[in-house]
């Protein structure tokens, strides 16, 4: 697996991480096998890959348990990103935005225990908190680097003009947002932005969430409980919109013998040097089929059939308030 440096303070991960959200929380069939998810963890380091992504709010809690129990005796072969601000720690311990300095103080020591280390490679702020100057977050942030609690700062759907201010108080290491052929957004104005100030880019859900797989035709195949159910792009006539999508990517992958979801992934690594997709699975062989990425080279007409890709139809959330802010 080949490797990319994020940030100017030279985070080193495998180009290809691992999502571990949905182990436990949010999609169909999470929670369901956690010996199957450990197997999933342990192929992908087998793999090479380094860099292992999860949060306090999976589950909650449930899925640092699941990658710190994974981990256990191999943890220095693992990079992990965790991350904090949508739990109300000073509360009841509810859902909310809370990026308070003592909310992060008790966030990470949860962290800390959850995951079994002393250390958190990469510490994002989950989703920026409008109470809170991002200037006092990254204050009490800085003290943590100082400590030793963590490695590296990053934070998840911020704004361009929030980034830059938290960049002031403390090198940002990482910006994570989604983006894929499925949500195209961040090349507007985030990547522009996160080039200039020399911060790496994680793109979650690369495959649109399972769409760009061209396994999904029905929301009929989701458990109930699954938030796809209730995502814009997943609804109704937006959903039999949204297959035109699938099927010019399948138009790529049948030239080169790939999967649909091989090819999304091939086309987002072409983006740049900078850029570590995170994409998630419990299960190993979904998780091979995804290593396999790192190996697809789309020649310029490919990649140029791709950029043509048609724009999905609805949000990427029911409530896109909390994001890009």
């Amino acid at each position: 697996m080949k490797h990319v440096t994020l940030g100017s303070q030279g985070l080193d991960v495998s180009r290809l991480g691992l999502g571990c959200m949905g182990m436990s929380a949010f999609y169909t069939g999470s929670g369901t096998n956690e010996a199957e998810s450990v197997r999933t963890i342990h192929r992908a380091l087998e793999l090479g890959i380094t860099f292992y992504d999860t949060a306090e709010m999976y589950g909650p809690y449930k899925n640092e348990e699941l990658l710190g129990r994974a981990l256990a005796g191999r943890r220095d072969e693992a990079v992990i990103a965790t991350k904090f601000g949508t739990i109300l720690h000073r509360g009841d311990g509810s859902r909310g935005l809370d990026g308070s300095p003592e909310n992060v103080r008790l966030s990470v020591e949860g962290s800390l225990k959850r995951l079994n280390t002393d250390h958190i490679d990469l510490y994002y702020q989950h989703r920026m908190d409008p109470a809170t100057p991002i200037e006092d977050t990254m204050g009490a942030l800085t003290e943590l680097v100082q400590e030793g609690k963590i490695r590296h700062i990053g934070l998840s759907e911020a704004a361009p003009a929030t980034i830059r201010r938290a960049h002031a108080v403390h090198p940002v290491t990482a910006l994570q947002t989604e983006y894929s052929l499925w949500s195209r957004d961040p090349e507007a104005e985030i990547l522009p932005t996160v080039r200039e100030l020399g911060i790496g880019f994680v793109p979650y859900s690369p495959l649109g969430r399972g769409f760009l797989t061209g396994t999904i035709r029905s929301v009929d195949q989701l458990d109930e409980d699954d938030f796809r159910r209730n995502n814009p792009r997943f609804a109704g006539e937006n959903l039999k919109q949204n297959i035109r999508i699938v099927e010019q990517v399948d138009g790529v992958a049948a030239e080169l013998g790939a999967k649909p979801g091989q090819v999304a992934l091939a086309w987002l690594l072409a983006q740049g040097n900078d850029i570590a997709p995170i994409p998630g699975t419990k299960r190993v062989a979904y998780m091979e089929e995804n290593a396999a990425a790192d190996a697809i080279e789309l020649s310029a007409d490919q990649l140029a059939a791709l950029d043509k890709v048609a724009t999905p139809v609805g949000d990427r959330y029911a409530d896109m308030s909390p994001v890009n802010r």
